[in-house]
Order: structure tokens, then C-alpha cells, then sequence
């Protein structure tokens, strides 16, 4: 596995790495790692640090749901345009083109199961590249980019594998 490849999955693991972490995890000295990660940044290849909260243990939970879209692809650009304007809303998290039976897929956040819905019909429905909508709620997250949300929380920074 490559040196970027190695620090990619380092990052991917635990955001809160240092390059002084990373460089002693790897065995390279730490000026290699700042420059890899830069150039990483750089080329667009790493594009945010990020936290996964599980907002079901906070106070102000929030619910989440996936909205299939069937839409009518644009002769200039296909899905593109469409998913552009997808994006656009704060309420979308995550927008994704599809196979099979619909072609975009968005993850639709808000306070409450009325307020998602209401943006899907207000907004996304009406759009007029949009065939129709099916919208499935989130009820629980068992495990989300790869952390466990139903296990004990641990600390494995001394935890190295590849």
C-alpha cells in the first residue's frame, strides 16, 4: 500500500491524527507526511476533516431520511444539472447518482419526520426534472461510515493494521 494510500485510511480512521501521529504510525519522519497531506489537499483528494456525532445521544436529535429521485436527464449535461441543484439545499446532506430503479439518491436531514417531508414536497418534487420521489426514513443507525453507533465507545489510537 502506498505511503498516500496509508495516510488516507490513517485520516478516514481518526480525523484527529497529527502528522506527528501519522509519521510514527508509518515510521517516516513528519515533514514527508505534511507534505503528502498537502499535496492530498491540494489536488482535492482530501476534502474535509469531519466528526461523526451519533445525534441520537444528544438533546437535539435530528431524523434523516433517503429520497430516491427518478428525474429526466438534460441533453447538455445528463444528471449533472440536476444534481447541482439537488445539492444546493442545506437540508441535503449527500447526493449520489444511482443504477437501477431511480437515478439520484439524496440524504435529506431536518428536526422532525414533517419537515423532511414537507421539503420533499415543496422543494424537490416540484423541480421540474423530477419524475417522482420515494422517501424512506432513517429509524435507527447501526453503523455509519464505518463506526459501530450500537457499541461501547473506545479509544484506538494504538491500533494499527494494514
Amino acid at each position: 500500500m502506498s505511503t498516500d494510500k496509508k495516510i488516507l485510511s490513517l485520516l478516514s480512521d481518526n480525523a484527529k491524527y497529527t502528522n506527528e501521529d501519522i509519521a510514527r504510525m508509518l515510521g517516516v519522519k513528519k515533514e514527508e507526511v505534511d507534505s503528502r497531506i498537502a499535496d492530498l489537499e491540494g489536488q482535492g483528494i482530501i476534502r474535509k476533516y469531519t466528526t461523526l456525532v451519533d445525534w441520537s445521544r444528544f438533546d437535539d436529535a435530528y431524523v434523516s431520511a433517503l429520497i430516491e429521485l427518478r428525474v429526466t436527464p438534460q441533453p447538455s449535461d445528463g444528471f449533472e444539472s440536476i444534481a447541482r441543484k439537488v445539492m444546493k439545499y442545506d437540508e441535503v446532506e449527500t447526493v449520489y447518482l444511482m443504477s437501477g430503479g431511480y437515478d439520484l439518491c439524496a440524504i435529506v436531514t431536518g428536526h422532525t419526520f414533517q419537515e423532511v417531508a414537507m421539503f420533499v414536497a415543496k422543494e424537490l418534487a416540484p423541480m421540474k426534472e423530477v419524475i417522482s420521489t420515494a422517501t424512506h426514513f432513517v429509524l435507527k443507525r447501526y453503523k455509519e461510515l464505518n463506526v459501530d453507533l450500537c457499541g461501547n465507545i473506545s479509544d484506538d489510537r494504538e491500533k494499527m493494521s494494514f
